[in-house]
């Protein structure tokens, strides 16, 4: 018997391990074995998927597509998002020196005593009959306000009124059925959510970044702009000139916040005025045109081993405290003034409440309407004195 020869089934002396390679053959070779009253099907080894096979298991609904929620989010809210172009009239800045007649044989002939400046912005419609949010920035001493649609329709503008404490602005334009975004809750925000922003820079309209909430609450002392009253939202959604005044949304299409770029320099850092903050004042605009900003008159550090290290050093003061706020300068004939605050005064607590940031103050204040009082728990000379405060209206 050669090797490629089988002895019979029936032959006695026939060895078991002919049967169990025979087996294994018709695996390998993709042949159906019935077990166990069902058919198994072995493809072949480094082989193609049958054509019927490739047939009976093809998807027969269409594919799903991952959903773009950038893409419907723009859909949602882009067409509410405008371009404000503004121009204002001023006079004509002499450079110092063409005083000197010498240097004023130089100036250039028939320069004229005014200029117009331009500029422009971003504002997103939040009535249906008109009424923009944008920043107070954009429309700043203008004598022209001309808002354009993104479906390319123009109209003039009219400035209800502009807060440059918050730098929140109401523009009016006078039309019906205009499309509208949505507004969100500021106030729920969390660090890591994602940040849409749609706004008009450098010129390119409609220009659409994204990113998350980089942090919330970050004081105006800390962007470095302490003249504003704002705990701005921080956002790495790139935010340029021209985006200013542009809505921030969440990814359910929701206004969190106006844009703003007022910060110069911020590389990777955007910021935006929570929504909640500017709609409060949007509502004292549109009602009297103006917003009131409760006001005390103090202008405040934190306490650090540093500072009242220099305290002493520099300015006499044999400060006992080792926490608080303290206070470096009162403005004169200010509520804290009449009150009888003092600078060198620590303050420990402000109604009731433990005081280790300026912000704490700031934001107390703000929530207290004029002519409230306010206690505030000062440390002075090592003495706790309880003193009130009357609140004020901040004159702008």
């Amino acid at each position: 018997m050669t090797d490629s020869q089988t002895p019979a089934p029936s032959s006695p002396t026939a060895p078991r391990r002919f049967k169990w390679l025979t087996h294994l053959s018709l695996v390998v070779m993709g042949a159906g074995l019935a077990i166990g009253g069902q058919q198994f099907y072995r493809q072949p080894l480094m082989s193609s998927t049958p054509t019927g096979l490739a047939q009976a298991i093809a998807p027969t609904s269409p594919s799903i597509v991952p959903r773009n929620f950038v893409a419907e989010v723009v859909q949602q809210s882009g067409n509410a998002v405008v371009r404000i172009d503004a121009s204002r009239t001023v006079k004509t800045q002499m450079p110092p020196e063409f005083n000197n007649p010498f240097f004023r044989q130089f100036m250039p002939p028939n320069l004229p005593d005014e200029q117009i400046q331009r500029g422009s912005g971003s504002g997103f419609i939040t009535a249906a009959n008109g009424e923009i949010l944008t920043n107070a920035h954009v429309v700043d001493g203008a004598d022209t306000v001309t808002v354009t649609l993104k479906d390319g329709r123009t109209f003039d503008g009219r400035v209800v009124g502009a807060d440059p404490v918050t730098d929140v602005a109401v523009v009016k334009i006078d039309a019906e059925n205009l499309p509208t975004v949505k507004i969100g809750d500021s106030a729920q925000l969390q660090p890591g959510e994602w940040a849409i922003a749609i706004g008009n820079p450098l010129g390119l309209d409609s220009t659409v970044t994204t990113g998350i909430i980089s942090g919330t609450g970050r004081s105006s002392s800390q962007v470095g702009i302490p003249d504003k009253r704002v705990n701005f939202i921080q956002t790495d959604a790139a935010i340029n000139p021209g985006n200013s005044g542009g809505p921030l949304l969440n990814d359910r299409g929701e206004v969190i916040g106006i844009n703003t770029a007022i910060i110069r320099n911020a590389q990777g850092l955007g910021f935006a005025i929570p929504i909640n903050q500017a709609q409060d004042i949007a509502a004292q605009l549109m009602a009297n045109g103006r917003a009131e900003h409760a006001f005390v008159g103090i202008q405040m550090v934190p306490l650090t081993p540093e500072v009242r290290q220099q305290a002493k050093q520099q300015g006499g003061l044999d400060i006992q405290s080792e926490t608080g706020v303290l206070i470096v300068q009162v403005a004169p004939n200010s509520p804290a003034d009449r009150a009888g605050l003092q600078p060198g005064d620590v303050v420990q607590q402000i109604a009731g409440q433990g005081v280790d940031d300026p912000s704490v103050i700031q934001n107390q204040v703000s929530q207290t309407k004029v002519g409230d009082r306010l206690t505030l728990q000062v440390d002075r000379a090592g003495r706790s004195l309880d003193i009130n405060v009357t609140v004020g209206t901040l004159e702008q």
